[in-house]
């Protein structure tokens, strides 16, 4: 049996169609105008008039939430996390994401989040956000653990999480980086500047092509120094993370962000921690003491520490801050991040994709998320 969702409108990735049903099993099997849409017998027919309908959010950066973060490694835990995002959010592509901490802490949350995506296939990769970053620039990170690009140590993580590196964030300036990106490049994983001092100069001669969280922990753009956020904005082959919670980047700064770099280079990201969907109060990251309130995650002495913006927030968010439509939301929200990653069953609804779909209400409100075709619950 296959469930068809009728009248809608529907934002593919590639197009709109204005009335429009999609049909799918675990896969998309078809999706067109209402013109075209043929009665099978088999068919779960379900009627969402007035609703609009876009592919499930793809979600590259984000540490945890609800109670729960990827660094603690277990397994149960992370899955009942993810499956919160996707519930609660319409993410259904995540890649987990750990944090400078110390060997041993990365070695047992690399285990963990392996054995996590065994049983989940949300998790489709590992964002390793730092241990190879910037003291400069640490954010909330912490110091004690940051260290050179290493390639050894990169490479027992990658081996720990099944492969699943698709991400690093590090800073290109450190020696080592090099060889460092080398080994990146030929085992799939893609190099993001981030947490970084790097020069313009220093940034033209590295290879990373991805900037972790946009504006934020990097050198700034200067009028006689690009630094990292000058060169994400003038190279076009970088992909830029932005946090749009209006509390990372106020939103000039992410207007401008959209209207130099465009809809294709842009992909939106929570940043979150464990404090997400939690109530304002004392929360924690990386063995650090976190303050939340009014929707902001502090550190004690005041630096942001990650966030609690949820991804369908992200969504309504870039259109307010930038006046974008709906089909641009979407490519930031899936599309760019399906790409640039590879994950070529995701990002769009096309025939043939698997069937993660998000069903919004005249709000953009999240009313239900399929994940593989089957149904969240909330």
């Amino acid at each position: 049996m296959s469930k068809v969702l009728k009248h809608a409108i529907i934002y593919t990735g590639l197009e709109k169609i204005d009335d429009g049903y999609i049909r799918f099993g675990k896969e998309i099997e078809a999706v067109g105008p209402m013109d075209d849409y043929v009665a099978q017998p088999d068919d779960d027919i379900e009627f969402v008039s007035g609703k609009t309908i876009v592919p499930g959010f793809i979600d590259v950066h984000s540490h945890g939430g609800y109670s729960f973060d990827s660094m603690d490694g277990n397994p149960a835990e992370i899955n009942e996390m993810v499956n919160d995002m996707v519930a609660r959010e319409g993410i259904t592509s995540y890649f987990c994401t750990t944090m400078t901490q110390s060997n041993e802490n990365l070695d047992h949350s690399m285990a963990g989040i392996n054995k996590a995506a065994d049983e989940n296939p949300v998790i489709q990769g590992v964002h390793l956000e730092g241990p190879f970053i910037s003291a400069t620039f640490k954010g909330a990170q912490p110091e004690k653990y940051i260290k050179n690009p290493n390639v050894d140590l990169l490479d027992n993580w990658n081996k720990l999480s099944g492969g699943r590196v698709k991400l690093i964030t590090y800073a290109p300036e450190d020696p080592g980086s090099r060889e460092f990106e080398k080994y990146c490049l030929e085992n799939g994983i893609v190099p993001s500047v981030g947490h970084s001092n790097a020069t313009r100069e220093q940034l033209l001669a590295s290879k990373a092509t991805h900037v972790t969280h946009l504006y934020n922990a990097q050198r700034e753009f200067k009028h006689r120094e690009p630094g990292v956020t000058g060169h994400a904005m003038l190279e076009n082959n970088m992909y830029c993370e932005l946090i749009c919670d209006g509390f990372h980047i106020v939103p000039d700064m992410i207007k401008l962000a959209y209207e130099q770099k465009g809809v294709d280079r842009i992909e939106l990201v929570t940043d979150s921690m464990r404090a997400k969907g939690e109530p304002d109060g004392i929360s924690e990251l990386g063995g650090q003491k976190v303050i939340v309130k009014d929707g902001q995650a502090r550190l004690e002495e005041g630096n942001l520490a990650g966030s609690v913006l949820t991804f369908i927030n992200a969504f309504k968010n870039i259109q307010k801050f930038t006046g974008c439509g709906i089909a641009e939301a979407v490519k930031m929200a899936s599309v760019n991040q399906a790409r640039e990653f590879g994950l070529t069953k995701k990002g769009t609804l096309e025939a043939g994709k698997d069937a993660d779909i998000n069903i919004l209400d005249g709000n953009q409100d999240l009313v239900a998320t399929y994940s593989y075709g089957k149904k969240a619950a909330k």
